[in-house]
């Protein structure tokens, strides 16, 4: 007994180390309780497909999603409105915790008053953080969008660089709004990784880490690189309309035929919703404390 707990323990810790801890705590969870238990510590965007599937297989697989999601949404774009890479990548930093919508909004009035990297280093940060309150965590999103122009008007000239190198020294800039700027703006092959593209990739089984970098290079080695930006903005939006995180549409899913998990997630969709509601327990009278 204490042999097999030790192995469980090894082989949790090799999970972990390689970044796939769901599987650890599930793997631990299988050997000490059971297969239900196992699966409510995966999280629910992550159904692994058990059976085997070769790297050309899954090539195979993958070239055949670009092509349905190319046939549903055709006309799949950034939802974020600009006019060039420098408003782009203002509204991506923006973006984050908050709806393209809003950023939008937001947008409207702060480019015609500061359209120049020049003037948005040169603006009052109390003006910023008024303009940008709207879209959350206003403070902090003013002083990152300021230090990315004083970045760009100091270090290139005052225009947005294209190499990814360059782009991620700025302030506010991680890959992925790097990517945004990259694919969109510039028509460079980026693969922009944000929540709706990791969920949808790990349900259709085409990757099998965690981390946003390494998502990002198991895409790399799956698609050609023509197909990044437009696998990204179509992903994106099938993660939207369709492949929801907690309500995930499978019975109108264009890409069920590709998808492992789209039989599995339907059923506990429906299993969850026939499940009767817990009955309240009444709670016993606190005690009175004593004088």
């Amino acid at each position: 007994m204490f042999a097999a707990c030790y192995r469980v323990r090894f082989a949790r810790l090799r999970l972990a180390a390689r970044g796939e801890a769901p599987l650890a705590i599930a793997l631990t969870s299988l050997a000490f309780g059971s297969l239900r238990a196992a699966k409510r510590r995966l999280p629910h965007a992550i159904v692994p497909n058990m059976s085997p599937e070769s790297t050309a297989a899954r090539e195979a697989r993958a070239a055949r999603v670009v092509t349905r999601l190319a046939r549903a949404y055709p006309d799949a774009r950034c939802a974020l409105e600009h006019r060039n890479a420098f408003e782009l990548l203002i509204a991506t930093i923006l973006s984050a915790q908050c709806t393209d919508a809003k950023v939008n909004e937001v947008c409207a009035v702060l480019f015609p008053k500061y359209p120049t990297a020049h003037a948005l280093a040169a603006a009052e940060l109390a003006d910023l953080e008024a303009i940008v309150r709207p879209t959350g965590f206003y403070r902090q999103k003013a002083k990152s969008i300021q230090a990315a122009a004083l970045g760009i008007v100091e270090n290139f000239g005052g225009e947005v660089p294209r190499a990814l190198e360059d782009l991620i020294t700025l302030r506010g800039v991680a890959r992925k709004t790097a990517n945004v700027v990259r694919g969109v703006a510039f028509g460079e092959p980026g693969l922009a990784i944000d929540t709706h593209m990791q969920r949808v990739n790990q349900r259709l089984g085409l990757v099998r880490r965690d981390a946003p970098e390494e998502i990002e290079r198991e895409l790399a080695a799956l698609l050609p690189p023509r197909e990044w930006t437009s696998f990204t903005l179509r992903t994106i939006h099938h993660g939207r309309v369709c492949c929801d995180a907690k309500k995930p549409r499978c019975e109108v899913c264009p890409l069920a035929a590709e998808c492992p998990s789209a039989g599995k997630l339907a059923s506990a969709k429906s299993a969850s919703a026939r499940a009767p509601a817990k009955r309240p327990t009444a709670r016993a009278p606190a005690a009175r404390a004593r004088r």
